[in-house]
């Protein structure tokens, strides 16, 4: 309101001011007389003053097209000019608009459209470090991955674009299954930028594909203090690599460095199963048998699981049943009502021919959670009290069909393995695997006499002795069970 009131004054006053002068100069009387040639004008003052100002927008008129002409000319060599600006700014507009209609064609799965859009953009804008990028995201959507290749490649060539183009080159490599030299782009990759946490997850991955253990657990330190990952997450997958570690010197033939680097990741993660047996078995071979025991009792208190029964027994391999059950209770009662605790009891009874005990010691396992395991072990005792072969039959038939109780099952595929390893052998999924009971596990048990080593002793030694023979010590209710767990293999 008062800007327009301002507005008017001042119009107003200008009016006035140039009525005024244009009254004055129409008094003085006095003009102008021009001569030209055999012309002569004359002008009065009101006259003058509109010849000057015709004059001057004459001027103005011919300044400004010499400049229109001048920065023409410059165009046409070359020259920046506000013409060249004006023409850059539209055909950026549309290289900018090429892109934005590039990506959401990307995002819209919509593959030959984007690089027809690439390409566009390309031809107006001239900036490969934002176009290259579009036309290889544009040409793996379309399937064509020799042309997302080539544009990758491209992009190597630029210091600002050059993690890219590994980056892309690597994701190609993958998709090919080409892991050799997806290995060497992930390690140029981490080379570049150390922090990636995309490029660290898939360089530890081929690592440990690859069995390079050492460059893994590097890996895996530089994602732990750059505080990607939680200190106990960090410590367990460090002692599966260690682990992997000191399996890999085992198969040389180095029982030091094996025993070294076992008890490492036992004391990083004490309830990782294979290093505290790896543990267990290093410290044997040095001749501490009271450490071995001492790693296998934390990791029973933690998990129990067979193979820490199966590292206990080879303590002492020489050993009556007898013997054995006594010293086998120091790691019973570390975890006493575990089914697992539960289960190895029993056969170390029936070991003993102590059928009732053994009895006792099962419970009702066999009825709330039958499994192959607990029904042999329930076909033993039913020879062992003497009970109708009928009665040791029912056992072995619902054995046939029954759960094989909990096995290495991977957390992400469900993937069963009979063996623990760092890789699901699936999906190739790190630290994955757990020791629990899948879903739907009914199954044949393939193998009913893999806990006879533990009860009755190690193999004899005797070259006519079958596969299945043990030695001496096995006595008569070894031998019985023995028997059943041959007819379940058998039926199996």
């Amino acid at each position: 309101m008062i800007w327009s009131f301002i507005k008017v004054v001042l119009f107003v006053a200008i009016v006035a001011g140039l009525t005024l002068g244009a009254s004055y100069l129409a008094e003085t009387g006095s003009g102008v007389r021009i001569s030209v040639a055999d012309m002569e004008f004359s002008l009065g003052p009101v006259q003058m003053v509109v010849a000057v100002l015709v004059a001057l927008l004459v001027l103005w008129l011919v300044m400004k097209l010499a400049g229109l002409i001048v920065a023409t000319l410059r165009f046409l060599n070359g020259d920046e000019t506000a013409l060249s600006r004006y023409f850059d700014r539209n055909r950026e507009r549309k290289g900018f608009q090429a892109l934005a209609d590039g990506l959401m064609a990307i995002a819209s799965g919509e593959g030959k459209v984007a690089l027809a859009q690439a390409a566009k953009a390309e031809r107006y804008l001239g900036r490969p470090e934002l176009t290259n990028l579009i036309a290889a995201q544009a040409a793996e959507v379309a399937g064509d991955s020799k042309r997302a290749t080539e544009v990758y490649k491209r992009l190597l060539a630029g210091d600002r674009t050059r993690f890219v183009g590994v980056r892309g080159l690597l994701r190609q490599k993958l998709a090919e299954g080409d892991t050799e030299t997806a290995l060497k782009l992930a390690e140029k990759a981490y080379a570049l930028k150390p922090r990636h946490q995309d490029v660290q997850d898939t360089l530890l991955k081929l690592q440990a594909e690859k069995g390079d253990w050492k460059g893994a657990r590097q890996v895996l330190g530089t994602k732990h203090r750059q505080g990607l990952l939680p200190r106990d997450v960090f410590r367990r997958r460090d002692a599966v690599l260690a682990l992997q570690e000191a399996k890999e010197v085992f198969s040389d033939d180095a029982p030091i460095e094996v025993r070294e680097a076992a008890i490492v990741a036992n004391k990083q993660s004490p309830d990782l199963i294979p290093a505290a047996v790896l543990a267990a078995k290093g410290y044997v071979q040095s001749g501490k048998p009271k450490y071995a025991a001492r790693v296998l009792k934390k990791a029973w208190e933690a998990q129990p699981h067979p193979d820490l029964a199966a590292a206990f027994a080879a303590i002492v391999p020489d050993e009556t049943p007898t013997a054995r059950l006594k010293r086998f209770e120091a790691l019973l009662s570390s975890n006493p009502n575990h089914e697992e605790s539960r289960l190895l009891r029993a056969e170390l009874q029936i070991a003993a021919e102590d059928f009732p005990a053994a009895r006792r010691a099962l419970g009702d396992i066999a009825e709330t959670h039958p499994t192959a395991r607990s029904l042999t072990i329930m076909a033993a005792i039913a020879r062992g009290e003497g009970e109708d072969d009928a009665v040791v039959r029912g056992w072995l038939t619902r054995a046939l069909t029954a759960s094989r109780g909990p096995q290495w099952v991977c957390d992400k595929c469900h993937n069963i393995q009979s063996d623990w390893t760092p890789t699901c052998d699936n999906c190739g999924s790190f630290d994955t695997l757990s020791w629990r009971e899948p879903p739907h596990a009914a199954a044949p048990m393939a193998n009913g006499a893999d806990m006879l080593p533990l009860i009755v002793g190690r193999p004899a030694s005797d070259p006519q002795k079958g596969e299945g023979d043990y030695g001496s010590t096995a006595d008569e209710g070894s031998e019985k069970l023995v028997i059943l767990d041959e007819e379940v293999g058998q039926r199996s």
